[in-house]
């Protein structure tokens, strides 16, 4: 039975129903692994099996702000697979002047964007250090600069960014091999609550498939080299005011 196990070698992906965490689960099942998907709701679109490589991808409801449900999936998932990745990417986005952004809103962000991905890491981390496995974290380029009308968003992913730098110099010694990907604007729904958007031009943005790639590159070092870091920016930066109709 445990070789049985320790041959199914599988990741966690969350915010998989859409976006980059979609693209990114679609890239680790084209690698072999067995992909558990986290999301919402899967209802959107057809996640059948055979959506993707070998009928690897395994949808999971679960609202991540139950850590006693997430809790009990894991345990679910570790039960008969060895996870070997884990990928926190589901995030949540507010804009607008810090006064008029709802302390609900606030509270959201921060568990969203950095509670989860440190209780989740927490979970899984005993198994990935195990494995020698991987921890990658989506950040984005607002961790290191200044971000007027998107200040609670940005701190959360500052707090992210810092949490991966501590984590890879914790965990290292044991094998984990942690990253964190900085993308800049990259054309999803996360700008769904903002009054802007991507531009129109190609140059103006990042495709979901970008980031994606940035993830098979990680993946496929030797053991024993880890990429701590990667910054994904378009070739120009520029935005696109949104009509108010599109609010």
């Amino acid at each position: 039975m445990e070789q049985e196990k320790s041959s199914k070698k599988a990741a966690v992906v969350t915010g998989a129903s859409s976006g980059i965490g979609l693209e990114i689960s679609r890239t680790i099942c084209k690698l072999g692994y067995e992909v558990f998907g986290f999301g919402r709701n899967f209802e959107r679109k057809e996640y059948l099996k055979t959506e993707f490589d070998g009928g690897r991808f395994h949808p999971v409801v679960c609202d991540l702000l139950d850590t006693e449900l997430l809790s009990r999936k894991l345990r679910e998932i570790t039960q008969e697979y060895e996870v070997c990745i884990l990928v926190n990417n589901a995030g949540v986005g507010y804009y607008g002047l810090h006064e008029e952004v709802n302390t609900k809103k606030i509270q959201e962000m921060v568990r969203i964007n950095l509670e989860v991905p440190m209780v989740l890491t927490q979970m899984l981390l005993r198994q990935l250090k195990k494995n020698r496995g991987y921890v990658i974290n989506i950040s984005s380029v607002t961790a290191e600069k200044s971000n007027p009308h998107g200040c609670a968003y940005g701190a959360t992913k500052a707090a992210l960014l810092n949490f991966s730098r501590s984590l890879f110099d914790e965990a290292r010694k044991y094998g984990v091999k942690v990253t964190v990907i900085k993308p800049d604007m990259t054309q999803t729904n996360l700008y769904r609550n903002a009054d802007f958007k991507e531009g129109d031009e190609e140059e103006s943005y990042l495709k979901p498939q970008e980031v994606s790639g940035a993830v098979e590159y990680i993946l496929s070092q030797r053991d024993g080299m880890t990429i701590s870091e990667i910054t994904l920016q378009p070739q120009i930066h520029r935005i696109k005011r949104k009509d108010k109709n599109e609010h």
